[in-house]
This record gives structure tokens, sequence and C-alpha cells, in this order.
């Protein structure tokens, strides 16, 4: 499990004081590319493949209320991947300065060509560096089924 910690600043409080729900999105986010970075799949290994990531779906579940003062650590877990390294869903858990769970997000993304705006696998140097990684017990290999589970579609006016 990969670990990131925070300094909850007053620009990530919203009006009720606490932690806004979209600084809960930020450091998701920033955890992600911390961990991607370790992996040295950063924004210069993207660059040379025109790769970047999308997201599909974030589901967060809140717990506790988190208030400045105190940091915050936010935990990543590859929960599974397509076996072309197309689609990823990554599982984080958010816990207090004493450990206590305070919430806890599913997300799934794709990687995307930058040049043909299209979803693409991962190529084959990429997809190495992932599938050399630790995997958690749960991890499964992600059908095109598991990426439609909460299918919703456009609808116009």
């Amino acid at each position: 499990m990969y670990l990131k910690e925070f300094e909850v600043r007053w620009s990530d409080v919203d009006a009720n004081r606490h932690l806004a729900n979209s600084a809960y999105i930020n450091f998701m986010s920033h955890a992600r590319m911390s961990y991607l970075m370790e992996l040295d799949f950063d924004q210069r290994m993207m660059a040379k493949y025109q790769i970047g990531p999308v997201v599909f779906y974030e589901h967060m579940y809140y717990f506790k209320e988190v208030f400045p003062g105190k940091p915050i650590r936010v935990s990543l877990e590859v929960m599974g991947m397509s076996e072309d390294g197309k689609f990823f869903e990554f599982h984080h858990n958010f816990y207090d300065a004493k450990g206590r769970n305070v919430a806890y997000c599913e997300m799934m993304g794709a990687w995307t060509s930058l040049e043909t705006r299209k979803l693409i696998g991962l190529p084959q140097e990429l997809l190495q560096v992932f599938n050399s990684t630790e995997k958690p017990k749960d991890f499964r290999i992600l059908t095109k089924e598991d990426t439609r589970k909460f299918a919703k579609t456009p609808q116009d006016l």
C-alpha cells in the first residue's frame, strides 16, 4: 500500500470549516501522480509515449470530518488493471493523525492517446512497470464489463 501525507491547508477547507470534497479529489490525484512518479512513470515518460490518464469515476464515502491543523494520509492500492493496461482501478483510504479511517474512495480510469484522443493500452515498457509491482490480495484483471458496471450515457436536452 502506498501512503502520501498532506497538510490540510486553509484553502482545503469549505464553508463548514472542514475538508472540502474537492480537496479529497485533489489529494487523491496528487497521491496517484506521486505513486506513478516513484515508479519512474512521470511526465517525461507520458510525454515520450504521448499518453495521459483519464478518470471515469470516483466514488467517495465520508466517515468523519477532517479539520485543518493536523496532517492527513492518503493511501493508494492498485486494485485492478486490464491485461493490456488500458483500464485501471485504484482504491484510496484517508487516515487522520491518529490513524482513523475518515474516508474511502473507489476510482476507475484509463489511459488515452494524446494524439488520437482515444483510449489505448499501455506501451510494453510501462505495462511491465505495473506488472512488477506488488498487488493486494483482492487485485483482479479488469474486463470491459468491469468498466461498464456503472454505465451512464449522455442525455442531451
